[in-house]
């Protein structure tokens, strides 16, 4: 099967490491499943794949991909959840957590396995190519929003970096359950983008906003962190799922703890929640910003347009 694979790392140009190739097709298991691929999306994770982060030298090659949704043998269409080994389902319960393409092969090729449990229905609502955007970045957006900070119709929230998947998830979903959104970007366009897709303004990073948020979205990390601390209300929260610009920004403690501001960490999100994310879009028309779609053959294109930054919304890749 044709599979687009970390061959070598590459930290200073990730695709350089990248391949295109013939792989071995999935071998058959106990309490997993096969499914092909019908369409998949591309993330930031993948470009740190290829830089190594997370993976070994003797894991290479491993297929790229954490998203997808596909058919199943039995002709069932799903939405592969990519969350391996949080509670043993097809690994035992010893094993710790891992995404797809970190420990197990990825998305990015003509088919995957995974345990059988992780499998969500598809609804008929969405596309193949839809329902791959939401596994990662908006299964991450909606557990950052409606689980960690709790938010609620008539809340405020600042989302970082309009245009990155999880941003970009965040504003179309903040906005359709009534809350507030602010964007930011150092972009006209994106901030542009950002207006019609439902944000209520959109400004520049570190622009003072003319009230304090309930919660922030934060993906971007050193460069927006100073101020998303003095964007956000006393008692608010900042949820980070990222850190695009460098994860190691000064801590702002004092503001923290005087502010009593809390920070929450987020890595996308339980089968349930995807699951509730799907019967959301579903009901609702919501629908995942798709940038563009390539080729599994030109994969290439679309981690280099992901690299660049050009994207607004999600890349998809179809085999």
């Amino acid at each position: 099967m044709l599979a687009a694979t970390v061959d070598r790392f590459s930290p200073d140009a990730p695709l350089h490491g990248l391949e295109v190739t013939d792989r071995p097709a999935p071998i058959e298991r106990e309490h997993w499943t096969t499914v092909q691929v019908r369409a998949a999306a591309l993330n930031h994770h993948d470009l740190w794949s290829l830089r190594g982060v997370g993976l070994r030298e003797e894991q290479l090659p491993m297929i790229l991909g954490t998203d997808a949704a596909g058919v199943t043998p039995h002709g069932t269409e799903v939405v592969l959840h990519a969350v391996v080994g949080a509670d043993g389902h097809g690994v035992g319960p010893h094993e710790r957590r891992s995404l797809l393409s970190e420990r197990y092969p990825g998305t990015l090729a003509e088919q995957v396995s995974v345990p059988t449990a992780n499998l969500v229905p598809k609804p008929a609502e969405l596309t193949f190519a839809e329902a791959a955007c939401l596994p990662t970045a908006w299964l991450t957006a909606y557990r950052m929003l409606f689980g960690a900070a709790a938010l609620r119709p008539g809340d405020r929230v600042l989302v970082q970096g309009a245009g990155g998947g999880v941003a970009t998830a965040a504003v179309v979903l903040g906005s359709a359950a009534g809350l507030e959104v602010t964007a930011t970007s150092r972009d006209a366009g994106k901030r542009e983008r950002a207006l019609e897709l439902g944000a209520a303004r959109a400004v520049e990073p570190g622009t003072r906003l003319p009230e304090r948020v309930d919660a922030v979205v934060e993906s971007v990390g050193e460069a927006t962190w100073a101020h998303s601390v003095r964007s956000v209300r006393p008692g608010g929260t900042i949820v980070v799922c990222g850190a695009t610009s460098g994860d190691a920004p000064p801590a702002e403690l004092t503001r923290l703890f005087f502010s009593e501001i809390r920070v929450q960490g987020v890595t996308m999100g339980s089968r349930e929640d995807l699951a509730a994310l799907l019967r959301f879009c579903a009901r609702t028309g919501v629908r995942p910003l798709i940038d563009s779609e390539v080729s599994l053959a030109d994969v290439g294109t679309g981690l280099a347009r992901l690299a660049a930054g050009d994207q607004t919304g999600k890349i998809v890749v179809v085999p």
